[in-house]
């Protein structure tokens, strides 16, 4: 199959980001189907969006249009290697990726009657680790409406200990810029080596990450599970139990607050016991892109 188009994208203050969007000609010829609807992908720290093309082309095949961006500071996109000029500066960039895709589906084929109600493709956004996190609170701030979320292991508990939870309170105060190894062991990524032989000579990959982020994170994650009990945006929660890059327990206060107040019927859970944080790279990852294909199918 054809590789995705990269393409840039200058944000608001001039820096480019790197956006990716597979072929979506297919969509465009008198046969085919329009698709269902169009995925936003956002990767995680120190990766890019391009070790989503098996995701993405899964995705292609059950008739949904794919795109994704490399976040700000990571893969192909400017921006200091794991570092963060504001601590908002995530979701704007985010925003700005949603109003151009919103654009975009304007010119892809739509089936009468469905879709929203002004006529457009329905947006679902999927995150994953950093990713969950930007989505999750963009959702929780209502920075832009969505259609969908779908949320891999996300970093809604980055699991410090009593001194990292010190230096966060001090080290964005005098030095939000120093950027120091983001302390992630690749190892723990998947239980497949191949997955993780490849991601430790991936020169796009990087082990950075500055004060400021690190604060987002730490900040980021309570926020969006404290905005679980009014959850309205559809959405599939999926995490995996032995995780040791993000807490766990995370993904579960925020399924546990979502069910206690009354949206369980809004946020779909998943959890996989054996599984480590990477869920679409695991040994058998059969059973996670079931459960997504089975939560798209039901909604779109």
């Amino acid at each position: 199959m054809d590789k995705p188009t990269l393409a840039p994208f200058t944000a608001r203050d001039g820096e480019n980001l790197a956006l990716y969007e597979w072929p979506m000609e297919p969509w465009l010829s008198d046969e085919a189907l329009p698709p269902r609807a169009v995925v936003l992908i956002v990767h995680g720290l120190g990766e890019h969006a391009s070790r989503y093309d098996h995701v993405a082309r899964k995705l292609l095949d059950w008739g949904f249009a794919v795109r994704a961006y490399d976040q700000r500071g990571h893969g192909e996109s400017g921006g200091v290697r794991g570092g963060l000029s504001s601590e908002t500066l995530l979701l704007e960039d985010l925003a700005e990726v949603v109003d151009d895709t919103r654009q975009r589906a304007l010119h892809l084929p739509r089936v009468a009657g469905k879709g929203n109600d002004d006529g457009s493709l329905p947006l679902i956004l999927l995150g994953h680790s950093l990713g969950g996190l930007v989505v999750g609170r963009f959702v929780s701030l209502k920075v832009r409406p969505v259609d969908g979320v779908v949320l891999s292991s996300p970093a809604l508990d980055p699991g410090l200990n009593a001194f990292q939870k010190f230096l966060l309170a001090t080290l964005p105060v005098i030095a939000p810029n120093l950027r120091i190894n983001n302390g992630l062991k690749p190892e723990y990524i998947s239980h497949d080596t191949r997955v993780v032989q490849k991601y430790l000579a991936d020169p796009l990959v990087h082990a950075k990450i500055s004060a400021r982020l690190a604060k987002f994170i730490a900040t980021a994650g309570p926020a969006t599970v404290a905005a679980a009990s009014t959850w309205t945006t559809p959405t599939l929660l999926m995490y995996a139990g032995a995780d040791k890059l993000v807490n766990p327990a995370g993904s579960l206060a925020f399924a546990d607050a979502a069910a206690s107040n009354g949206t369980a019927n809004v946020v779909t859970v998943r959890r996989f016991d054996d599984l480590y944080h990477e869920l679409f790279n695991e040994l058998d990852a059969a059973p996670v892109f079931a459960t997504l294909k089975a939560w798209l199918d039901a909604r779109f």
